[in-house]
């Protein structure tokens, strides 16, 4: 995938979470060694979310390829990002995928454990 393709799939997927009501509050994050997407707002609940593109499912789902190493680096960032700023409120770690013409929203696609 090139990175404008990855670039217009975050995009898509940002507007779509505006739509949805969140606020977006950080995109392409860098911390504690990883980067997260997007970072939003859903009322009290700080939102973590990967995006993530396939042209297919040939190979699975996009929401499949999220692995046990990608969800340790972004909870590793997410952490440290919260800890940053000093943050003390629910979190929750969703997925966007992206696939063909079509668009999956996965809130609480997997846990901080």
């Amino acid at each position: 995938m090139s990175r404008q393709a990855g670039a217009q799939a975050e995009e898509r997927a940002a507007f779509f979470l505006k739509g949805q009501g969140y606020r977006i509050l950080e995109r392409n994050l860098r911390a504690g060694g990883g980067e997260i997407d997007i970072v939003a707002r859903d009322g009290d609940t700080l939102v973590f979310v990967e995006v993530r593109l396939r042209r297919s499912a040939s190979f699975g789902s996009p929401a499949e390829t999220v692995g046990p190493a990608k969800r340790r680096r972004l909870v590793r960032a997410a952490l440290a990002y919260a800890q940053a700023l000093d943050l003390d409120c629910p979190m929750r770690f969703d997925v966007v995928a992206l696939e063909g013409g079509g668009l999956e929203h996965i809130p609480g696609a997997f846990g901080a454990d």
